[in-house]
């Protein structure tokens, strides 16, 4: 079964005996977080170093997506992985992927998916965290970034589908910030039109504890390329509103 390794990683998995599926399938290492049982089977993920490189091993057994396209089911890492490559050709800034491989051993269908790690860089959730303490400079370098990145998304043709903060991540400081994406699993194209932007834009606002209204019309306003005062910041703000009070509602 052919596997992906990225061009730039090739070399160095291969001087640390890592580039292939079984070579990462059976490297030993301590888990970042509980692993996830939720759809029968097992996923992990485990941090892995490799002189200055840092990378993100994911392994997972018999966890799998189904869709009309895999009525029995792939790994949800298959399905992240085309979703990386999809940002990749559509210049979305993401998560990169260094090696993805599947197969099928003894009735289990397994599935190893390497990303490089995103150090130096902060998801929004935690920055979120000492939002108060950051310089107003840097606290609209943050919202202006995450703005255009949806923006980016949008105008690619793709709902993220789990835009939550801690799924942002940022660098920089009030002198410019950039910012991209992980956890792709839920990407689809757009097919909704701006319901499908709402429902992005709506999942983030609701859980911008920090941001005060100002800072959301800038957020929309910054989105739409628009000026604040403008009627399509306006219209845009009511449809976010009714959303989210549908969401509070519920």
């Amino acid at each position: 079964m052919s596997d992906f390794i990225a061009c730039e990683d090739r070399a160095l998995l291969g001087e640390h005996g890592l580039a292939s599926f079984e070579a990462l399938w059976a490297l030993k290492l301590e888990v970042v977080d509980e692993p996830n049982t939720e759809r029968g089977g097992w996923s992990d993920v485990c941090r892995l170093e490799l002189g200055e490189r840092a990378y993100y091993l994911k392994r997972q057994s018999n966890h799998l997506t189904y869709s009309i396209l895999h009525p029995f089911g792939e790994p949800t890492f298959a399905r992240e992985f085309r979703n990386i490559q999809r940002y990749a050709a559509l210049r979305i800034p993401a998560l990169q992927a260094a090696f993805f491989g599947e197969r099928k051993v003894s009735g289990e269908l397994r599935a190893v998916l390497l990303t490089h790690a995103l150090d130096g860089w902060d998801d929004l959730y935690a920055l979120y965290q000492r939002w108060g303490a950051l310089s107003p400079e840097h606290r609209l370098a943050l919202l202006r970034a995450s703005a255009e990145l949806a923006r980016r998304l949008h105008d690619a043709g793709q709902l993220h589908g789990c835009f939550y903060p801690k799924h942002i991540f940022l660098r920089g400081d009030g002198g410019g910030c950039e910012a991209c994406l992980i956890d792709l699993e839920k990407t689809r194209p757009l097919l909704l039109g701006w319901r499908d932007r709402v429902k992005d834009l709506e999942t983030l606002i609701r859980r911008a504890d920090p941001w005060r209204r100002e800072d959301i019309v800038t957020f929309v306003a910054v989105y739409l390329n628009m000026p604040l005062e403008s009627a399509a910041v306006v219209q845009w703000m009511g449809l976010l509103d009714r959303r989210l009070h549908h969401k509070e509602a519920r």
